[in-house]
């Protein structure tokens, strides 16, 4: 992540807090005095990352977006199946490919398995990612949990594996995964069920929704929704599995691990790439 980019996130990451705490839309000139800058630069600023104007994108954040979302732009996850896990690329081209642990890998807590990890810069703020030979097994973010709460909610996912530190033999992954070039292979530890659930999420394309009993009907278990969600919550790799772009039937934003306000900057960089012409997702292969 360059340096351009971290004073993009931190300018918007403020721009956000603002925008929330407001009672009613901020125009442009009142934004930007906000953030100690010019008009027309923060203009530049925010487009740069966002893709659309100040206006534009409170829109995007405002509470009913999400409902928005879901009449407008709706995934019926069999269709989505049905036509591939392939899709528009984010900024670039850059691709996913997974591969489940055997349930013996999760039910042990991981025993036996070397685990790295390294922080990392990212849109959406600091960004802790484990990784295992075989690809990313854990991505979460601390810009609303801190480090030390993200740091400890991941390693309690697999308490027996053998962690050690080691960003640089991640870092091409990673820099795959945030700047939007070439393959990026995810390692799934997880229970059967939640693996079914993160497999369905992976089939939700860029810029648009889905609900947790859609999710619930795709894998075959439509009275399953309360443990959907659950299993939702439990992704290990945020963002890369969009489990953002799972909604509560009502159109509410629900829940999101990492905390609500980096749940609609997803949605909301999402969605105006995508009317902007240009996808904000990785592209799939199996």
């Amino acid at each position: 992540m360059t340096e351009d980019h971290r004073y993009h996130y931190h300018v918007i990451r403020r721009a956000i807090d603002e925008i929330d705490r407001a009672e009613a839309p901020l125009s442009l000139e009142a934004l930007a005095a906000r953030m100690s800058m010019s008009p027309a630069h923060f203009q530049r600023v925010f487009t740069a990352w966002v893709g659309v104007s100040p206006k534009r994108y409170q829109q995007y954040l405002a509470l009913d977006h999400a409902r928005a979302l879901l009449r407008e732009r709706f995934t019926t996850l069999e269709t989505a199946g049905a036509v591939g896990l392939s899709g528009g690329g984010r900024l670039h081209d850059l691709f996913l490919t997974w591969e489940a642990m055997s349930p013996g890998t999760y039910a042990s807590g991981g025993a036996g398995l070397a685990i790295r990890w390294g922080w990392f810069d990212s849109p959406f703020g600091r960004a802790l990612v484990m990784g295992t030979g075989r690809g990313i097994c854990g991505l979460g973010f601390a810009a609303e949990t801190g480090e030390e709460a993200t740091m400890a909610d991941l390693r309690g996912r697999w308490p027996n594996a053998a962690f050690a530190e080691d960003p640089e033999s991640l870092l091409p992954r990673v820099e795959a995964a945030f700047g939007g070039r070439g393959e990026v292979p995810l390692a799934l530890i997880g229970a059967p069920f939640q693996i079914k659930v993160w497999e369905a999420l992976l089939r939700v394309p860029s810029g648009e929704v889905t609900t947790y009993s859609e999710i619930a009907r795709a894998i075959g278990r439509p009275q399953a929704v309360r443990a959907v969600g659950t299993a939702v919550g439990r992704n290990p790799v945020s963002w890369l599995i969009p489990c953002h772009r799972a909604l509560r039937k009502s159109g509410a934003l629900g829940g999101y691990h990492w905390g609500l306000p980096v749940k609609r900057a997803l949605l909301a960089r999402e969605a105006a790439f995508r009317d902007a012409g240009e996808a904000a997702a990785p592209r799939r292969s199996a």
